[in-house]
């Protein structure tokens, strides 16, 4: 039982601490380019830490907690932005994601661990931090505005793959060396501990 406590101090922590560092990234600003209403930011390369570092469970939590701090009024997003307002403008679809873009980057990670091939991270970090992000957010900020194409609005998302391209490269980086100094079972292998060798 001891155990447990620990271990589940220690997930919380992890998670507050990814959330903080996802609120962190926002404090260099924003870039709009051509006019395009969904800022450029740094906060999705702690979307895809996130998954890749802590796993699905911890890494989905922790951009849950950030959103609800940003839905609480906290000026945690880009350029201090923050409420329940930013759920409502165009970049909400990409916001609402965050979360489930974590999860699933974590989740592909985990089918590895403890070896994190980098070709196999890189693939979680494209599919969790980009697609599902994309797949998400570009539907939802053509509803918004008013597009009557899907596709326009896509077309248009384009001018953020470059970026999301290097920070999926810097996240498989920075989870890679982290797996290597701290290497952990795969979450499918782990088992729980009988009763009587949890307390120490």
């Amino acid at each position: 039982m001891l155990r447990s406590r620990r271990s589940s101090s220690r997930d919380l922590a992890l998670i507050a601490s990814f959330a903080a560092l996802v609120a962190v990234l926002g404090l260099p600003g924003s870039l709009t380019p051509f006019g395009n209403a969904v800022p450029i930011t740094l906060q999705t390369l702690g979307v895809m830490l996130a998954g890749s570092v802590l796993g699905w469970r911890r890494g989905g939590a922790a951009l849950l907690v950030f959103l609800v701090l940003v839905a609480a009024g906290l000026p945690l997003l880009a350029g201090g932005r923050g409420g329940l307002g930013v759920f409502a403008g165009p970049s909400a679809g990409f916001l609402l994601a965050w979360p489930l873009g974590a999860a699933v980057t974590g989740w592909l990670a985990e089918r590895t661990l403890p070896r994190y091939p980098t070709w196999w991270g890189l693939t979680a970090n494209v599919l969790g931090g980009i697609a599902v992000v994309y797949a998400i957010g570009i539907p939802v900020q053509a509803a918004v505005l008013g597009t009557s194409s899907v596709l326009s609005t896509a077309v248009a998302a384009t001018v953020f793959l470059p970026g999301d391209a290097v920070k999926a490269i810097v996240a498989t980086v920075v989870a890679a060396g982290v797996h290597r100094a701290y290497p952990v079972a795969p979450a499918a292998s782990r088992r729980p501990e009988p009763v009587g060798s949890a307390v120490r």
